[in-house]
């Protein structure tokens, strides 16, 4: 089942909140409210979205749901066929939920989000695609030699323990130390203490490199591959957990 979730920033603390789960069994599309919804409305009095009016709800839908349809770039631009590079996606990839998982479908006008889950092989090892984050902020020096990178090149996750903002935060550097820019943060609390404690266990590359005027979010497509134990399940924490699980589809709402 093809699972993304869906994060909320709070306007006034910038503070970012994983609210909800869309997946697709490939029959339905179906959303919950998870965990983090009921953190946010505490922490940063969210509210429940128009769309999907009630928390403790499950929605279930045949055709993809406005709120994250509307974050796909649509195929009639022109731009369309660039955009499907930068993702590095097959041009006949047509699959929302593998577009949406690359892109993040963020808009410039509202405070959404979306993000994958790893996925797991036949080898028994877990897979993401990111682009780095991060990197408008660094040097223009550091910047330009970004460019000088190469599809496979490998690179590094370090821990960023002076980062004032987020105890977790992981830096990506080549093997020279020269600084990327950051990993993902709905990468970093599951990640962080594979990469503090087992850092062999995980395997950073660079994918491709879309150099300007590519928009800076989709400039370096990174791969990560990383070997959990049998019993690891990402996204696992108590604030992913559904508020209401899908037990009959009698109990869906229907839009």
């Amino acid at each position: 089942m093809k699972t993304l979730f869906l994060s909320w920033q709070d306007p006034v603390s910038r503070a970012w909140f994983p609210i909800g789960k869309l997946t697709h069994d490939g029959r339905l599309y179906h959303f919950v409210y998870i965990q983090g919804a009921i953190e946010a409305h505490q922490k940063a009095d969210f509210q429940p979205i128009i769309s999907f009016p009630d928390f403790y709800q499950t929605y279930g839908s045949p055709e993809l749901f406005p709120l994250f349809n509307n974050r796909l770039l649509r195929s009639s631009r022109p731009d369309y066929p660039d955009f499907i590079q930068w993702l590095n996606l097959p041009k006949d990839k047509n699959d929302p939920i593998a577009i949406l998982s690359r892109s993040g479908g963020k808009r410039e006008t509202d405070t959404f989000e979306v993000f994958p889950s790893p996925e797991l092989s036949d080898d028994g090892n877990y897979h993401i695609h990111f682009f780095v984050h991060g990197q408008r902020h660094l040097p223009i020096e550091a910047q330009q030699h970004l460019y000088q990178l190469r599809p496979g090149q490998p690179l590094s996750l370090l821990h960023d323990a002076q980062n004032p903002y987020d105890s977790r935060a992981l830096l990506i550097r080549t093997d020279d130390l020269h600084l990327v820019g950051y990993c993902p943060r709905y990468l970093t609390q599951d990640f962080f203490e594979l990469v503090i404690n087992n850092p062999d266990q995980v395997t950073t590359t660079i994918e491709r490199i879309n150099p300007p005027p590519t928009p800076v979010q989709f400039r370096f497509l990174c791969s990560l591959t990383a070997k959990w134990n049998s019993d690891f399940q990402p996204f696992s924490a108590a604030i992913y957990t559904p508020i209401a699980a899908v037990e009959t589809e009698n109990q869906l709402v229907l839009l």
